[in-house]
This record gives C-alpha cells, sequence and structure tokens, in this order.
C-alpha cells in the first residue's frame, strides 16, 4: 500500500467498485476501502440479487463497467438474461438474476484487474482536508494507519467520508423502511389453507407475536408465493452511525425470527425452513447530501436533461411507506430518460469531495428511484472518471471539463446521456406507461 493515492473510494457496493476500477483503469493511484468481507454490497451482502434497471423501453441506457461484470456473472453462472426489448413487461421483470458468490468473485477480479489496491474489513475512522490533500485515518485490523489522497469519493451509502469531514448532510423525518433478504424453503403453497393461514396472521398481529409491517403489509399468500424474497418492512431504520445500524441489523433478525415462529406453528408449514439469508439488513434511506443541485420528483419523472449530466437512471419513483405500509409506485411516462447531473455528486462547502450512490443529493421521491444498484453503478463509474481526471489535472471536481469525462466514459463502454434516441411509440399502439409491480 502507499501513503497517497490520486483517488481513495470508500464503499465497495454497487456504486463504489465501479468508481474504483474506472479511477484506476484511467491510471490513477487508487485505493478501494470496504468495511465488508465482499464488494458488491446491496447486490452481494444484502442479498437484493437483481441489479436493475440497465435498459429503458427496449434500449440499453446504462452500460460500462457494472454492465459488463454483470453479464459475465450471468455467463459465468449458466444463467439467462430478460428479454429487454419487451419494456411492457413489469420493470421487477427486466431486472437481471445474478448469483451474488459469483458476481462479488468477479467484482474481485475487476477491481484488483484495474490495478487499484484493495482493502477488505476497513473503514476510514477520520478525514480531513487541509487545503492542498485529503487526510484519511483508516481502522485497520492492526491498527490505525494514516494516508493522504487527492480526491475522495465517498460510497458509503450514508455519506459516511462527508460527514466525518465535517460537511453538512440531511435525512428526511419519516424514511423509507429496511429489508432483510431471505429465500423459505420446505411448503407446498398449493396444498395450504391460504385463508386460514390469514386469519392466523391477523391474530397474530392483534396479540403483537407478529408487526403488521413484517410481511410489508402483503397477505400470507402472496408473502409465500414470494418465498418471502423482498417480502419485509424493517421500519424505523436509519444508519450513519454504528449504534444506528446495529439496531437495524438487530431489528432484522428479530423479524426473521418472528416469521419463521409464526409459519412453523401454521399447518403446513411445520417444515418451513431457511434457503438463503442476508447477512446485513439492506437499508434504502438513510442520510444524503447537500449537493450543488437537488435532483427532484419533478427533474426525474420528466426526465430532465441537465446540462452537466454524467449518466442515466431508470426506475419507477419507488417509495416504500415509512410505516411499512406498501409501495407506492409510480411508472414513468414513456420516452421518459432521467439523468444524474454532476453538481448531485458534489457536496456544498467541500473540496475533491464527490458521492456516488443513492446518498447523492435528491429529495425522497427522486432517490427512490435512482438509489437502485444500475443507476449507483453508472454514477460510480462517472465519478471514478471525474475523480481520476481532477487529480491528473489538479482541478477541483467541479472545474474539470465534460467533455473529457464524456469521452473516458465512452472509452469504457458507458453511455453518457444524450447517446440513446427513444423513438415514439408506433402509432398503431395506445400510449404505454412502463408497467408498475
Amino acid at each position: 500500500m502507499r501513503q497517497h493515492y490520486d483517488v481513495v473510494v470508500v464503499g465497495g457496493g454497487p456504486a463504489g467498485w465501479p468508481a474504483a476500477t474506472q479511477a484506476a483503469l484511467l491510471g490513477a493511484s487508487t485505493l478501494l476501502v470496504e468495511k465488508n468481507g465482499a464488494l458488491g454490497g446491496t447486490t452481494t451482502v444484502a442479498g437484493v440479487a437483481l441489479p436493475g434497471l440497465f435498459h429503458a423501453w427496449g434500449r440499453q441506457i446504462i452500460g460500462g463497467i457494472g454492465w459488463q461484470v454483470v453479464l459475465r456473472s450471468v455467463q459465468e453462472a449458466g444463467g439467462a438474461l430478460p428479454d429487454f426489448s419487451d419494456w411492457r413487461q413489469r420493470h421487477w421483470r427486466l431486472q437481471v438474476p445474478v448469483v451474488p458468490g459469483v458476481l462479488a468473485a468477479l467484482i474481485d477480479d475487476a477491481v484488483v484487474g484495474s490495478g487499484a489496491d484493495l482493502l477488505l474489513h476497513t473503514m476510514v475512522g477520520a478525514a480531513h482536508w487541509d487545503g492542498s490533500v485529503w487526510r484519511l485515518t483508516l481502522a485497520t485490523k492492526e491498527g490505525l494507519r494514516p494516508l493522504t489522497a487527492d480526491v475522495v469519493v465517498d460510497c458509503t451509502g450514508e455519506a459516511d467520508v462527508v460527514a466525518l469531514a465535517g460537511v453538512p448532510r440531511r435525512t428526511n423525518e419519516h424514511r423509507q423502511p429496511g429489508t432483510i433478504m431471505f429465500r423459505l424453503e420446505g411448503y407446498d403453497l398449493a396444498a395450504l389453507d391460504t385463508d386460514a393461514l390469514q386469519r392466523a396472521h391477523d391474530a397474530a398481529v392483534a396479540r403483537g407475536d407478529l408487526l403488521p409491517a413484517d410481511l410489508a403489509h402483503k397477505s400470507v399468500a402472496a408473502f409465500l408465493r414470494a418465498h418471502g424474497e423482498n417480502a419485509t418492512h424493517v421500519v424505523g431504520v436509519q444508519g450513519g452511525t454504528s449504534a444506528d445500524r446495529t439496531a437495524t441489523e438487530l431489528a432484522g433478525r428479530r423479524l426473521l425470527l418472528r416469521v419463521l415462529r409464526f409459519l412453523r406453528a401454521q399447518p403446513g408449514l411445520e417444515e418451513v425452513g431457511l434457503a438463503a439469508w442476508a447477512t446485513e439488513t439492506g437499508v434504502r434511506e438513510s442520510w444524503s447530501i447537500d449537493g450543488h443541485v437537488t435532483i427532484t420528483s419533478h427533474d426525474y419523472v420528466t426526465g430532465r436533461r441537465w446540462p452537466d449530466a454524467l449518466s442515466h437512471s431508470f426506475y419507477p419513483i419507488d417509495v416504500h411507506r415509512p410505516d411499512g405500509a406498501g409501495i407506492d409506485i409510480r411508472p414513468l411516462p414513456y420516452g421518459t430518460l432521467p439523468t444524474i447531473p454532476r453538481r448531485a455528486l458534489v457536496p456544498r462547502g467541500s473540496q475533491r469531495l464527490l458521492v456516488a450512490g443513492r446518498a447523492i443529493s435528491g429529495d425522497q421521491e427522486a432517490a427512490s428511484a435512482f438509489r437502485v444498484q444500475a443507476s449507483s453503478m453508472a454514477m460510480g463509474q462517472a465519478a471514478g472518471a471525474l475523480a481520476a481526471r481532477a487529480a491528473a489535472t489538479g482541478a477541483d471536481v467541479l472545474e474539470v471539463p465534460l467533455e473529457d469525462v464524456w469521452a473516458q466514459l465512452r472509452r469504457h463502454g458507458a453511455i453518457v446521456p444524450g447517446d440513446v434516441v427513444v423513438p415514439p411509440l408506433e402509432q398503431d399502439h395506445p400510449r404505454r406507461t412502463a408497467s408498475p409491480a
């Protein structure tokens, strides 16, 4: 390891590992710091193994480093891609199923193969801009380790480095719930009396044995049909501190036990078990930055083409109600291609600091859409290119010529806003929106 890096990326989730890979491929000395034992974050450690959406209206709008590794992981695992041309399908059917372990191993290959240094089981304990370089303190297994960097990219999901540096961040009063991912096995849904199960569930909620949001307000039949996958709501969670995250993890595992105990007490479900579970409860919303611009829901649903747009995002507005009572899903009108501007990645009052992933500057509704994995991969790659160019030129991240960044992104397979044109619908088809879930 070096004592000084051109670029340090903190957080190796969907935004962080493409950011580090891109920066290193552009020749920047790069370090990626990750708190877990595997890269991939939400996709791997939190078990949401359905990255999307890379396509909009039958056309690919997110490519580059993230897409290339996801595609390789599908091929490696012998999987199949959705039919992206059939854009009228429900949006979740156009996400790409991956095998988390395979994807994590291929992410390792991409990051290390790019020339970036990697430290797992490591966190940043202090961050300070001294007027010329970033001074960071890493908390490693062997102790505290100081180093410096020209540019820092915060991909922690909660703007942790931003907070450590004393730069303001913000949170909503009422936040979306989290989810603990697991998959149930050991039952035959067709053989169950689902009406009786629903009555038993309602009685368990009335007694306090289950919480109303434990099944995300789904019916028991719908919950079991999904095998419990992505079908829970852990309400009241927050990130940003170790105490907050500890409370979140405990709440997720308590939910898991409540659900298992309830199900195993029901006729026909005595043998229900866990086929898989995620070691980390997924957090949809915690802290975000106060960027030089804030992406609003209006910006997003109208497909605002920002003059400094770095990447696309594509997903319906997807607000999981803070009390856990279902999801507010609003599909986008046909042809809409939302974009992510550079200024939303840069915290006000900072120097040579970028954020990528769900903690960028946006309101709750816009963030409910752009927080997803493919969008995070795209903005992560863009942040990596921007950081590398800033380090190479000595410019601030807001001063790097966008033409340089766009050129480097295209060189590495990314799709820059303006590269894709969505044709009008055929006249013999009714005007449609993307299908809701």
